[in-house]
């Protein structure tokens, strides 16, 4: 399952771009272009490739960049394993402790299957984990008519009409984790919405929430069920985005989501969409 990367420094409003001392740009997108163990003579290292957009003399400074004199520490079979460059064209290498420590927002863009397969013919390098898709989706709808507009958790009495969807996960592959677990991305999109923006009706916030299923389960989950059960994995704020996501790990098993708008009442139609590195299958339950 691909993704693209790429981390940042809040910006400081009295500053454009400002340059840290460190080299690093503030309100800058940096995106990460390898992340490797690096074998060195005092042991392992685990390091990133990161590279400033703008191509030129801008880049981090500290340990493992261009010239450090840690550097001496990996042999040249390695250093050539890394297509290791020392040139002022914006990319560099950080470790990973100095990257979470200097860096403060990290925006994951999940690549379909068909994006990876694009990739692949523009690029040549073909994947050799195997291939993996959107392997199911579903229409849903909030409506108060349907009575299926029962808004977030916080309305819990409401919150058991909202549709409900059930994905079995089975058969975890090409796992790096190694252990047994499923990466599972699910995403909702709010469908017409730029259509009727001219009559006054925008984005709606909206979210859900994926719940453990109890065993033997194949009815919508009650009131009772949502008092007592915490969310294993949730859209962390509603917001008016068209489409929110959200990608989490999971054993192999039943699970239910449950899409939402934040407030009761509000009607939108939808579509939920779930890609896994399982064999997956998901329906709505009744």
């Amino acid at each position: 399952m691909g993704s693209f990367f790429c981390a940042s420094i809040d910006a400081d409003p009295n500053s454009f771009e400002n340059q840290l001392r460190n080299g690093l740009i503030m309100g800058h997108a940096y995106s990460i272009t390898a992340v490797q163990t690096v074998p060195t003579s005092s042991g392992d290292v685990e390091l990133l490739r990161v590279r400033n957009p703008w191509g030129n003399s801008k880049e981090w400074n500290g340990a493992w960049s261009d010239n450090s004199p840690l550097w001496n520490s990996v042999n040249q079979t390695e250093k050539s394993k890394l297509q290791v460059a020392f040139n002022a064209d914006g990319e560099f290498w950080i470790s990973f402790d100095d990257f979470i420590t200097s860096f403060e927002q990290l925006e994951v863009c999940n690549l379909s299957a068909d994006v990876e397969d694009e990739i692949e013919r523009m690029t040549g390098v073909v994947r050799d984990d195997g291939k993996e898709t959107w392997i199911d989706q579903c229409d849903g709808s909030w409506s108060s008519q349907a009575n299926s507009a029962g808004g977030c958790i916080n309305y819990i009495s409401t919150f058991p009409k909202n549709p409900q969807f059930q994905l079995s996960l089975t058969n975890a592959k090409n796992g790096v984790e190694g252990d047994g677990n499923c990466t599972v991305v699910v995403a909702v999109l709010q469908k017409f919405r730029r259509e009727l923006r001219p009559k006054g009706k925008d984005d709606l916030p909206i979210g859900f929430s994926v719940y453990k299923a109890p065993q033997g389960n194949g009815v919508k989950l009650n009131e009772q069920f949502f008092r007592s059960n915490q969310s294993l994995a949730k859209v962390p704020v509603f917001t008016n985005m068209r489409e929110v996501t959200v990608r989490f790990r999971v054993p192999p098993g039943e699970y239910v989501v449950v899409p939402s708008t934040f407030e009761p009442y509000q009607e939108a139609d939808f579509l939920i969409r779930a890609y896994s590195n399982g064999d997956l299958k998901m329906r709505e339950l009744k």
